[in-house]
């Protein structure tokens, strides 16, 4: 490692961010090491230059793949996905963790960010909201790919975004590829057996849609009515798994609807997608509350409930969406963690307290295999420093 280095990560851990890009700037004129490129990528990004720091983990990520690099692949990923989140960029961010997880799915730090991305994404509109769209690659194609999206994403603190904004699909691993058309809109609803998932688009023939219903992923594809191209709606992974053989669509002169049989009768989807690809277990099966989402408004007969760091509790959203006068509702805020705990075996048991005490509360993993034989850092969240306590 060189001088420069090391003096960067110490003006990095200083937050002496200006000198932690000097030093890092002057390694990487000697070798474009991409640890070095994400480390540099960090410091840019607390100094709030995003396009620069998204461009270090760019080019980071297509050092690590044409080395094969899988654990630096992995943090770029991670990075990727933290520099767009703090652009409020929900939907590119949601899918730069879950390609992080195709590499690593132990990396440090990233079931915090997975969850956090995945509530800011429900509270933000869901699907249908503009910050939430997917529209960056996998593997960008130079390292200059997504600085549009940056530009973007500053310019939105002071106006609206325009039409141009509208992106490429990303198909492979995508939460919803955005349809050419962006009038053509989804809204999706469930009862105690069922999930009905409606396209709300008009006089599209039945012989030119295809509907592929798998366990945890259903994709539609029409031909548009405005262009030549092809619409795709991709969802991947569902929140939870299906009966395809019991699964059926329709087409209607003005709509597209898709009638998915639960696996596991009166569990309560809180979302129509999930941020994990592993299936929601029997033990979280709970009453079902009605819900519809039309819009990215969703209508429900008791709020939802998400994890959160406040004092206060959970809030409800959706009252505040109605009534900003509204009061706002308060649950147990660890209820969730509780019925994992209650239904885990007993390894998982000792791997979430021993992870959880360990962190300060930071990490939380139900791997006894992976904390069992090593002491769990404390990973506080990006920008935040975690210091001891002195009694």
């Amino acid at each position: 490692m060189s001088a420069d280095v090391s003096k960067g990560k110490v003006a990095l851990d200083n937050k002496d961010y200006q000198s932690a890009v000097k030093h890092f700037s002057d390694a990487l004129k000697t070798s474009q090491a991409p640890s070095w490129l994400l480390e540099r990528s960090t410091a840019y990004h607390r100094l709030g230059q995003h396009k620069l720091a998204l461009r270090d983990a760019n080019k980071a990520l297509v050092i690590a793949i044409n080395r094969g690099k899988r654990e630096i692949i992995a943090d770029a990923q991670y990075r990727r996905g933290i520099v767009l989140h703090g652009l409020k960029q929900y939907g590119n961010a949601r899918v730069c963790f879950h390609w992080c997880k195709n590499y690593n799915e132990k990396k440090s730090g990233l079931t915090m960010w997975m969850s956090k991305v995945t509530t800011d994404y429900d509270l933000n509109g869901g699907a249908q909201a503009e910050c939430n769209a997917v529209t960056i690659k996998e593997v960008p194609e130079s390292v200059d790919d997504d600085l549009n999206e940056v530009d973007q994403s500053i310019e939105l603190n002071s106006e609206k975004e325009d039409a141009k904004a509208e992106k490429d699909i990303l198909g492979a691993n995508s939460s919803v590829s955005k349809p050419p058309d962006s009038k053509i809109r989804h809204d999706w609803y469930q009862s105690q057996s069922h999930v009905t998932v409606n396209i709300l688009v008009k006089g599209i023939p039945k012989e030119t849609t295809t509907v592929n219903i798998k366990k945890r992923s259903l994709e539609i594809s029409f031909p548009s009515t405005t262009s030549q191209s092809t619409c795709t709606f991709l969802f991947e992974p569902l929140y939870s798994t299906i009966e395809v053989t019991k699964s059926s669509f329709s087409v209607t002169p003005h709509k597209i609807e898709v009638i998915l049989q639960k696996t596991m009768a009166g569990l309560k989807w809180p979302t129509l997608q999930s941020s994990s690809s592993d299936p929601v277990g029997e033990d979280l099966v709970s009453p079902l509350m009605t819900e519809t989402n039309v819009g990215g408004t969703k209508i429900m007969s008791h709020p939802p409930v998400y994890p959160t760091s406040s004092r206060n509790g959970p809030k409800n959203w959706d009252v505040i969406v109605d009534n900003e006068d509204e009061e706002e509702s308060i649950d147990e805020p660890d209820a969730f963690f509780k019925t994992l705990y209650k239904n885990a075996d007993p390894d998982t048991k000792r791997a979430m307290i021993k992870s959880f005490q360990e962190s300060n509360g930071t990490a939380l993993s139900t791997q006894w295999s992976d904390v069992g034989s090593r002491k769990v850092e404390v990973v506080p969240p990006d920008g935040v420093e975690a210091k001891r306590w002195d009694a």
